[in-house]
C-alpha cells in the first residue's frame, strides 16, 4: 500500500480496491496494513470493516490459524458496541461464526473440546439474537462427518431444517449433501445431488470448483468419462495455484493418476509447487499431499521414479524422492488428526485414496496428449511398427560396416546403427577395431558427423548442419577420402543455401541468386573430384537437382523451370544405367515436384502414378509413403479433398512401418489436417494437428510444434471447445523455454492472446481482461508491427467496457487509433469503438450518451479513411454499421427520434434485399429494432405496423421465412397493445 488512508472515506475506497484483488499474500497484507490504518481513526465502524476484510483474506489464502484471532477481535467489538453494527455488519458477523468453525476444524493443534464450546458459543449466540439453527446444525454435521463418527443423526438434525438467510449457499450445501450420500458407497444418488451444481445453477466463490473435484470418480464409476472429462478441464482451472482450494487440486492429481494421464499429472503438479509453501491449513495441506501421493505411486512402479517432480521449494526432487517425502509428511498430519479426534478417521481415508486402482487404462484429457515417455529426458519419437527393423550387429566391425552399407541406400535403418555408433565412440573405454575394411577412427568420426549433420537438416538447423558437414569434410580429408570429402562439402553448400536468408524487399531475388551460385559451386566441385563411387556421383547429381528446385521454389520463375528438368535427367540416366534404385525414385519425385512447382498438376499427378507403379515392383520401399504424401498435397491443390484424404492416410498407415524422421510422419498428419477441413472434418483435423505438433515437438522443431499447435488451439476455439483450447494453451505456456522467454516472443503472445479470447468465450471476463491488457502493454513497444498492438489494444479496449471500465477503455481505444494510423486495421478499428459505444450507452443510459457518441464519432472518421483508401470490409459497410450503432445507443440513452433516423439511414444504406444478396437477416433486424423504437417508445404503432407488415411480405416473397419471425412477433405485440 503506497500511502496510508488519512481520511474514513480513503479507508473504505481502499477497502473496496483490495477487495478486487486475488487472494494471496499481496491481498492479505494489504489487509493487515488497513487495519492498522482503522485503528488510527478511533471510529468501530471502520475497523470492523477492516477486519472483516482481513479475516476474509486469512480465510481464503488458506491461513486459518490467524482467521479466529481477527474474529475474536470483531465479536469483542459487537459485544462493547452493537449499536455500530447495522443489519449488513450483524449479518457478515453471525454468518462468519460457521468461517471459525471450518477453520478451528482444519487445525489439529485445536482441542477437540474447544471445537464443541465453539459450537455452543455459536448457538447460545444465534438463540440470544433470536436466528435460525440451521447453520448451528450444519457445522454440528460438518464436524461429525470430520471426525467420522456416525452422522446419521447430525444429517438429519441438519438437511431436514428449513435453511435460513444465515445458511451456507444452496450450492455449498448440496455439495454437503452429496458427500454424505458418496460416504455412503451411493455414487449415483450423489451425482443426482450434486446436477445443479455441476450443470451451473447454483454456484458460489468456491462452487462448483469444489463439487467438480470430489465428482470426478463418481462420474468415472458410473461410466460418464466424457463427463468426468468435461469437468476436469473447467473444474481445474477454477482452482489452480489457489491455496484455499489445494485440496481440490489434489483430487485433479488423483483423477489424472486414476486415468492413465500421469504425464499430466506431473504437468498439473509443477504449475501447483507454489501449494507446498503458501497453504498453511493441515486440513488443506493433507488432502493434496494425499493426492500427490496417489500421482507419484502409479508413476514410480511404471519405472518412471527417477523422472524430474515439482516438489517443495530448495532442492531438485525426483518422483522416488518426492514420493518418501509426502508419505512421511502426510502420515505425520493424518496421525495428529486422528489423535485430536480420537478416531483413525483421517487414516483411513488416506489408505482408501492410495489403495484405489486406476478406473481407467487411458483417458484422454486434452488435446495434447503425452505418456510418460514423452516427458522423460530425450525421449524418442515412438511409432507403431510393424515391419521389424534390421537387426544391429553385435560385432563391432559388422555394426561399421552395416550403417556405411545401410547409408550409401539411404535406408532408414542406418539411423539406428549410427545411434549405436555414437554412444559406443563416446564411451571412454572405446578400441577402435584393427581392420582394414572398417578403416581408420578418423573416418568414423567423419561418418558419426556427417550423419549428425544431416540430422540437424532434417530438424531445419540448417547453419548447424552446415558447420558439421565441412567438419566431417576436414576429417575425411584427414583420412585421404577426397570423394567422401567432395560429397560432405557439396551437403554443406546445400545447407548454407537453406539458411533463412534476412527478409526484405529483394529477399527472393538475393537467395535465388545465392542458390545460382551454390550450384555452380556444386557443378565444379563434381567436375573437379576423381574417383567418385557411382551412389556418390548419383548423390552429387541429386544434390545439383535440389538446388536448382529450390531456386525455382523461391523464384517461381518461368526461366527456371528447364534447369531442373535437365539436372533431373542426368540423375534419371546415371541413377539408371548404375540400377540406383533409391536415386531412380528420387529423380523421377524431383520431376513430378517440378511439374507442380511450374502450375502443371495434372502431369505432376501422372509422374508420381507412374512412380508410385515402379515403386511396388522395384521398390524401396520407404519411399512409397513420402510419394504418396507427395501426391496427396497435389490432390489437395486440384480441390479434391476425398483423394488427398485417401492418399494422406495411406501414406500415413504404410509409414508406421518406418522411424517417423523417414518418412516424416507430422508432414502427413499436418497435410491430413488440411484435408479434414476441406471435407468438413474438423474434429478429425484438430486430432491430426495435435498430433503433427507433438511429433515437430518430440523431433526438436520447437517452433514449428507451437506454430501448429497454435493453429490447433485456434480451430478448438472456433469448434466452441473453450476448456479444450485454454487447457492445450496452459500445457504450453507452461513448457519451460516459454517461462525462460527463449521462444519467439510473437509466437507466444499468438498463444497468449488466443487463450485471452478462449477466457473471454467462456465468460471468464475477469482473467480474460488481465491477459488483454498485459498483452496491450507489451504490445505497445512492437515498433515494428504497430497493427498487431492495434488489433490487441482495440480488444482490450471491448473488455474493459464490458467491465464498466469504460476510463480505462477510453484510454486503450486511443491507444488502438494511435497505431492504427501508423498501420490501418480499418474494420478492427470501427468495430471495437462501435462496441464501445453500444456499451457505455447500455450500462449508463443517457449519463454514458455524451461519451457513446464521442467514440461513435471516432469510429466515423476511421470509416472517413477506409473509404478514401477504397477499403472494403468483409462484413457490411462501415457507414453501416455506424448508422445502425448510432440507432441503438440513441435508444439505449432514451434518444429516440435520434434513434429511428439513424436507423433510417442505415436502411437506406443496406438497401431491400433482394433474390441474390446475403443480408436479410441484418435488414430484418434493422426493421425491427426500428418498429421498436417507433412503436412502442414513440408510441406511433400505426407507421410501425407499417414498415413491419411491408417487410415480412418482402421477405416472405424471397423465402426468408425465418427472418420474419421477430418482426412477426412485434406486429402481434404492437397490434395487442392497440
Amino acid at each position: 500500500m503506497p500511502t496510508a488512508p488519512q481520511t474514513t472515506d480513503e479507508l473504505f475506497q481502499a477497502l473496496s480496491e483490495n477487495d478486487r484483488r486475488p487472494y494471496g499474500r499481496s491481498r492479505t497484507v494489504t489487509a493487515e496494513e488497513l487495519v492498522d490504518a482503522a485503528e488510527q481513526f478511533g471510529e468501530p465502524e471502520p475497523l470492523a470493516y477492516a477486519l472483516l476484510e482481513l479475516q476474509e483474506a486469512y480465510t481464503y489464502g488458506a491461513e486459518p490459524r490467524k482467521s479466529p484471532v481477527v474474529f475474536a477481535r470483531l465479536l469483542n467489538l459487537f459485544d462493547e458496541q452493537p449499536d455500530v453494527f447495522d443489519e449488513r455488519l450483524r449479518h457478515m458477523l453471525f454468518w462468519r461464526f460457521k468461517w471459525v468453525a471450518n477453520a478451528l476444524r482444519a487445525l489439529p493443534e485445536v482441542p477437540m473440546e474447544s471445537l464443541r464450546q465453539w459450537l455452543t458459543e455459536m448457538r447460545d449466540r444465534y438463540v440470544k439474537a433470536g436466528l435460525d439453527l440451521q447453520p448451528y446444525y450444519g457445522q454440528a454435521y460438518q464436524l461429525a462427518a470430520h471426525v467420522g463418527e456416525d452422522t446419521a443423526l447430525a444429517y438429519e438434525l441438519w438437511a431436514g431444517r428449513t435453511r435460513s438467510r444465515l445458511s451456507d449457499c444452496e450450492a455449498c450445501e448440496i455439495c454437503e449433501r452429496a458427500l454424505y450420500h458418496l460416504a455412503a458407497g451411493d455414487d449415483e444418488r450423489a451425482l443426482r445431488t450434486w446436477e445443479p451444481v455441476l450443470a451451473g445453477k447454483e454456484s458460489c466463490q468456491e462452487e462448483p470448483a469444489r463439487s467438480v473435484s470430489y465428482a470426478l470418480l463418481p462420474l468415472l464409476r458410473t461410466g460418464d468419462a466424457d463427463r468426468a472429462r468435461e469437468l476436469h478441464l473447467s473444474g481445474y482451472r477454477a482452482c489452480r495455484r489457489n491455496p484455499s482450494m489445494s485440496g481440490e487440486v489434489g483430487r485433479h492429481l488423483e483423477f489424472c493418476a486414476l486415468t492413465g494421464n500421469e504425464a499430466r499429472g506431473l504437468e498439473l503438479l509443477a504449475e501447483n509447487r507454489s501449494l507446498f509453501e503458501e497453504v498453511d491449513s493441515p486440513q488443506d495441506l493433507f488432502d493434496f499431499l494425499t493426492g500427490v501421493e496417489v500421482l507419484l505411486q502409479r508413476v514410480e512402479p511404471l519405472g518412471h521414479g527417477e523422472l524430474p517432480a515439482a516438489g517443495y521449494a530448495g532442492r531438485t526432487w525426483t518422483v522416488a524422492g518426492l514420493r518418501a517425502e509426502l508419505r512421511g509428511r502426510a502420515d505425520d498430519l493424518a496421525a495428529r488428526f486422528d489423535a485430536r479426534n480420537g478416531t483413525m478417521a483421517h487414516t483411513d481415508r488416506r489408505r482408501a485414496r492410495l489403495d484405489r486402482a486406476p478406473l481407467l487404462d487411458a483417458l484422454e484429457l486434452t488435446l495434447r496428449t503425452r505418456s510418460l515417455d514423452d516427458v522423460a529426458p530425450a525421449a524418442p519419437v515412438t511409432e507403431p511398427a510393424a515391419r521389424t527393423a534390421a537387426a544391429v550387429p553385435e560385432s563391432l566391425p559388422e555394426l561399421i560396416l552395416q550403417a556405411r552399407a545401410l547409408d550409401e541406400q539411404g535406408h532408414p535403418d542406418a539411423q539406428t546403427c549410427w545411434a549405436r555408433l555414437r554412444t559406443l565412440v563416446a564411451a571412454g573405454d572405446y578400441t577402435h577395431p584393427d581392420d582394414p575394411a572398417v578403416g581408420p577412427l578418423v573416418q568414423l568420426r567423419a561418418d558419426l558427423l556427417d550423419n549428425e549433420a544431416s540430422r540437424a537438416g532434417h530438424k531445419d538447423e540448417f547453419a548447424v548442419a552446415a558447420d558439421l558437414h565441412e567438419e566431417a569434410a576436414g576429417l575425411y580429408d584427414d583420412a585421404g577420402m577426397p570423394a567422401h570429402a567432395a560429397l560432405a562439402h557439396a551437403c554443406a553448400l546445400l545447407a548454407a543455401a537453406e539458411i533463412p536468408a534476412a527478409e526484405g524487399a529483394h529477399a527472393a531475388e538475393t537467395k535465388a541468386a545465392a542458390l545460382t551460385t551454390t550450384h555452380a559451386s556444386m557443378v565444379r566441385l563434381h567436375e573437379q573430384t576423381a574417383g567418385l563411387a557411382p551412389y556418390q556421383e548419383a548423390r552429387l547429381l541429386q544434390l545439383r537437382a535440389t538446388v536448382l528446385g529450390l531456386r525455382l521454389q523461391t523464384s517461381g520463375s518461368e526461366e527456371h523451370v528447364a534447369p531442373v528438368f535437365a539436372e533431373v535427367e542426368l540423375l534419371h540416366a546415371f541413377a539408371t544405367r548404375h540400377d540406383i534404385a533409391g536415386q531412380i525414385s528420387g529423380a523421377l519425385l524431383l520431376r513430378a515436384s517440378t511439374h507442380a512447382l511450374s502450375g502443371d498438376l495434372p502431369t505432376a499427378v501422372s509422374e508420381i502414378d507412374g512412380l508410385l507403379d515402379r515403386l511396388k515392383v522395384h521398390g524401396p520401399a520407404w519411399h512409397v509413403p513420402r510419394t504418396l504424401g507427395l501426391r496427396g498435397r497435389l490432390q489437395l491443390g486440384l480441390q479434391d479433398a476425398q483423394a488427398a484424404h485417401a492418399d494422406l492416410a495411406e501414406g500415413l498407415r504404410l509409414g508406421a512401418d518406418w522411424p517417423a524422421d523417414a518418412v516424416n510422419t507430422g508432414r502427413f498428419h499436418s497435410d491430413l489436417a488440411e484435408a479434414s477441413m476441406h471435407l468438413g472434418r474438423p474434429d478429425e483435423a484438430l486430432r491430426h494437428l495435435t498430433r503433427s505438433a507433438e511429433l515437430d515437438l518430440r523431433r526438436g522443431s520447437r517452433t514449428d510444434a507451437f506454430c501448429t499447435y497454435s493453429n490447433a488451439a485456434q480451430l478448438s476455439l472456433d469448434l466452441g471447445r473453450i476448456e479444450d483450447c485454454i487447457a492445450l494453451l496452459d500445457s504450453l505456456l507452461a513448457e519451460p523455454d516459454v517461462a525462460a522467454k527463449e521462444l519467439d516472443d510473437r509466437l507466444v503472445a499468438q498463444l497468449r492472446l488466443t487463450r485471452a479470447r478462449a477466457l473471454h468465450a467462456g465468460e471468464d471476463l475477469k482473467a480474460a481482461t488481465t491477459e488483454f491488457v498485459a498483452l496491450a502493454a507489451e504490445s505497445a513497444g512492437w515498433d515494428d508491427d504497430p497493427g498487431s498492438h492495434a488489433m490487441i489494444a482495440a480488444e482490450t479496449a471491448v473488455l474493459l467496457g464490458e467491465s464498466g471500465e469504460f476510463e480505462r477503455a477510453r484510454e486503450a481505444a486511443n491507444q488502438a487509433l494511435a497505431a492504427h494510423a501508423r498501420a490501418p486495421r480499418y474494420e478492427h478499428l470501427s468495430n471495437c469503438l462501435r462496441e464501445l459505444a453500444r456499451l457505455q450507452a447500455q450500462q449508463q443510459g443517457s449519463d454514458g450518451l455524451a461519451d457513446a457518441l464521442a467514440r461513435l464519432a471516432d469510429a466515423g472518421r476511421v470509416a472517413d479513411e477506409a473509404r478514401a483508401a477504397d477499403y472494403e470490409a468483409r462484413g457490411r459497410s462501415l457507414d453501416t454499421a455506424l448508422a445502425y450503432e448510432h440507432g441503438r445507443v440513441n435508444a439505449y440513452a432514451g434518444e429516440y427520434e435520434d434513434a429511428l433516423s439513424a436507423l433510417e439511414k442505415a436502411l437506406a444504406l443496406l438497401g431491400e434485399p433482394g433474390p441474390e444478396q446475403d443480408h436479410a437477416g441484418e435488414w430484418a433486424e434493422c426493421v425491427r429494432l426500428a418498429g421498436a423504437v417507433e412503436g412502442i417508445y414513440l408510441k406511433r404503432p400505426a407507421p410501425a405496423l407499417t414498415r413491419l407488415d411491408a417487410a415480412i411480405s418482402r421477405l416472405t416473397a424471397l423465402g426468408h421465412t425465418e427472418e420474419t419471425e421477430p418482426l412477426t412477433s412485434l406486429a402481434a405485440r404492437l397490434r395487442d397493445e392497440e
